[in-house]
């Protein structure tokens, strides 16, 4: 990883910032979690979470984003972290994950969770630590139950 000037990209958690189009399509044809994922719901998930941006200093272009899904009191998910791939490699994934962790150190939330199946080392940079006692922790896909 080669060193980024701080100053060549800014993250901000405002709304107005986003480019929605550009986030769903980076997502539905790039991201393995997210292939085909309509427009519609990932402008319903942008809606219905906490969003930040990383944006080119210069030019104001979105280079990466990360979604957080929270009460804003006690649990948060971080997730859809994604780098435009010519701003891979600069330590930017790093850098957005770790302005979400500093956006929500001091709400009191207790707890920030996240999945990944390759990304493992960029969120143990900023704090993140496999699960102590998976067995705790459940799911259940509702899309396997033929009601979604």
């Amino acid at each position: 990883m080669t060193d980024m000037p701080r100053q060549r990209y800014e993250i901000s958690s405002d709304p107005a910032r986003l480019d929605p189009a550009r986030i769903h399509h980076w997502l539905s044809t790039d991201a393995y979690w997210a292939l085909g994922r309509t427009r519609d719901t990932q402008d319903l998930a942008i809606s219905g979470s906490l969003n930040f941006g990383a944006y080119e200093a210069t030019s104001g272009e979105q280079a990466g984003y990360a979604r957080v899904v929270t009460d804003h009191a006690t649990f948060a998910w971080l997730c859809d972290v994604y780098v435009d791939r010519p701003a891979r490699g600069h330590g930017l994934g790093i850098r957005l994950a770790a302005a979400v962790r500093d956006h929500l150190a001091p709400t009191g939330i207790r707890r920030l969770t996240l999945a990944t199946d390759d990304a493992h080392g960029v969120y143990e940079k900023v704090g993140f630590k496999p699960l102590r006692d998976p067995e705790k922790w459940m799911y259940l896909r509702l899309d396997a139950l033929g009601t979604v």
